[in-house]
C-alpha cells in the first residue's frame, strides 16, 4: 500500500456553528472566502466543486452532510495526476467552543510531503480567511495562498 500523508488544522471561529456550517456549504458564502466559483450538492456522493482564483478546479464528492456539526466529501485538482479529483478526503468538525465554534480539519490521502506542505500553505491561508468571514469581517480580495500551486 503506499503511504499517504495527513493534514490536521484546528481554528477557533468567533460564530456559531450554522453560520460556519453555511460558510462551508453554501456556494454564495464560499466565495466569500475562497475561491471563483462554487457548485456543492449537499447529499452524500452530491458534487463538490470549487473553482479557484487561478486555474486550479477542485472537484469530489461529498460522503458525509450532517448540518452544522460534520462535512465529509471527496478532493483533488482536475488536470493533477499527482492530487486527482476524488484522491483525498477532507472531514471538518464544528464544535461549540467558547462563545464560537472550533473547526477541526483533516485531509487525508495527500501523496507526498511536498503536497502536503502545499496544501498546508493553501489551508492555512483559507482558513484565516473564513475565521475573518464568518466573524463578520471582510477578508479582503482572494489572491490566493502564495507559494501554492492550486492557487
Amino acid at each position: 500500500m503506499t503511504e499517504s500523508f495527513v493534514l490536521q488544522r484546528e481554528t477557533h471561529i468567533a460564530a456559531p456553528r450554522a453560520s460556519v456550517f453555511a460558510f462551508l456549504t453554501d456556494p454564495e458564502k464560499i466565495v466569500q472566502w475562497m475561491g471563483s466559483e462554487a457548485v456543492t450538492e449537499m447529499h452524500p456522493d452530491g458534487m463538490y466543486l470549487l473553482k479557484g482564483v487561478g486555474s486550479a478546479t477542485a472537484r469530489g464528492a461529498f460522503r458525509e452532510v450532517v448540518p452544522v456539526h460534520r462535512l465529509a466529501y471527496s478532493f483533488g485538482w482536475e488536470g493533477n495526476e499527482e492530487v486527482p479529483p476524488g484522491s483525498g478526503l477532507i472531514e471538518i468538525d464544528l464544535i461549540e467552543r467558547d462563545g464560537g465554534t472550533l473547526l477541526r480539519m483533516t485531509h487525508s490521502g495527500l501523496p507526498t510531503e511536498a503536497t502536503r506542505d502545499s496544501h498546508s500553505k493553501g489551508w492555512a491561508h483559507y482558513l484565516d480567511r473564513l475565521t475573518k468571514v464568518a466573524a463578520g469581517q471582510d477578508p479582503g480580495p482572494d489572491r490566493g495562498p502564495s507559494g501554492t500551486r492550486n492557487a
